[in-house]
């Protein structure tokens, strides 16, 4: 299906912030619209108006969603497709459910695309209601392979259309001979942001440990959240918040220049899906270490493309971050194959797979219309 002429509701969160799922839903817009599609986002995470009522708890949450059921209903009615950015939790209730529901009544396909990481609990606890709004969409489409796993335990197919990654943006660091430079003092980055989940704490202790074996050492964290305090003080404790960036939530050129200016990435989580994080290293030609969690096993390989550790486990994450950091072969290794791998996560490659993704959630439709 060429997507040229297509009217597309595109549902989902938008910067700012810059997180993983809005900066997907920005970049699919731009995309779409370079192939000739017209698209109407509809966005789950518009200011509030008047913005003195978001500081209401008790009405901030009713601001956002009337706006919000009056945008989609307006949405399903001019549009032929409904691409549904979708998460866990009340996300899904208060955002994703409304969607499917709205499309249903105003009769077009809703493609939901589901990317929460703690998909596996959510489901737990709410799979009969995701199953009665599930039943009323043309598909769902899941980034990796252990979605699509988490999904068809609890009864549901999915299918895998993978992650993007601008490669223009998201690109190496020019090297005079193309082999990587020596790092005197190496830059860490993690870009999560400070919410437990991503377990930046056990990322500030392996760091800890990592400094006294490489004094020059620094580790730069990119994002934002309410653990913030307590990281900067947990750094303090361990006696290296000297050696600690708080670079707070990075836009997408920034993120790329930092990725860039880095020796090596470090995903901490402890929940995980298809992390953005690691497929922009990857891209920038930056080793990866990472936390073996969620789906990160589906993307890299153990050795291969990234060191892989326990989650939670701090000496692990340092003895894997010091290999990187003491082995330019191993580095160079990983720089180099994760510059092969990350070629399946470009548009070229992901956009076939959409297309008949929305070729056959209009399909029905437009036999009806022929008929």
């Amino acid at each position: 299906m060429t997507f040229h002429g297509l009217s597309i509701a595109l549902v989902g969160p938008l910067p700012p912030p810059a997180g993983g799922m809005a900066n997907q839903t920005r970049q699919l817009a731009e995309l779409l619209q370079g192939e000739g599609a017209r698209v109407e986002l509809v966005q789950t995470n518009a200011p509030y108006r008047p913005a003195w009522v978001g500081r209401l708890r008790g009405l901030r949450a009713l601001a956002r969603l009337l706006p919000y059921l009056h945008a989609l209903w307006r949405g399903a009615g001019r549009n032929d497709l409904m691409h549904l950015m979708a998460n866990s939790g009340w996300s899904w209730h208060l955002f994703a459910a409304p969607a499917i529901w709205i499309a249903r009544l105003r009769g077009i396909p809703v493609v939901v695309n589901y990317r929460g990481g703690e998909a596996g609990d959510f489901l737990r606890r709410s799979a009969r209601l995701v199953h009665a709004s599930m039943r009323r969409t043309a598909a769902l489409v899941v980034p990796s392979g252990f979605l699509q796993e988490v999904f068809a335990r609890h009864g549901m197919p999915a299918r895998v259309v993978p992650n993007i990654v601008d490669l223009q943006r998201f690109r190496p660091a020019e090297r005079p001979d193309g082999q990587a430079l020596p790092d005197a003092f190496p830059i860490i980055l993690v870009a999560r942001n400070l919410e437990a989940i991503y377990d930046n704490a056990t990322a500030l202790r392996a760091f800890a440990r990592v400094l006294k074996r490489q004094p020059g050492a620094r580790l730069v964290i990119a994002g934002t959240g309410p653990e913030e305090a307590a990281l900067r003080a947990l750094a303090a404790e361990l006696g290296v918040g000297e050696h600690v960036e708080f670079a707070g939530r990075l836009d997408r050129d920034a993120m790329a220049a930092r990725l860039r200016g880095s020796s090596v990435a470090l995903n901490p989580s402890r929940v995980d899906n298809m992390p953005n994080s690691v497929l922009e290293a990857l891209a920038s030609g930056v080793p990866v270490v990472s936390t073996s969690v969620g789906g990160v096993p589906h993307i890299v390989a153990d050795g291969q493309t990234a060191l892989l550790v326990p989650a939670g486990d701090a000496p692990a994450m340092a003895a894997a971050l010091l290999r990187v950091l003491g082995d330019g072969a191993l580095a160079e290794r990983l720089r180099r194959a994760g510059l092969r791998e990350v070629q399946r996560y470009t548009w070229a490659q992901v956009a076939p797979l959409l297309g008949r993704v929305y070729a056959d959630a209009c399909a029905p439709a437009a036999a009806r219309r022929a008929a």
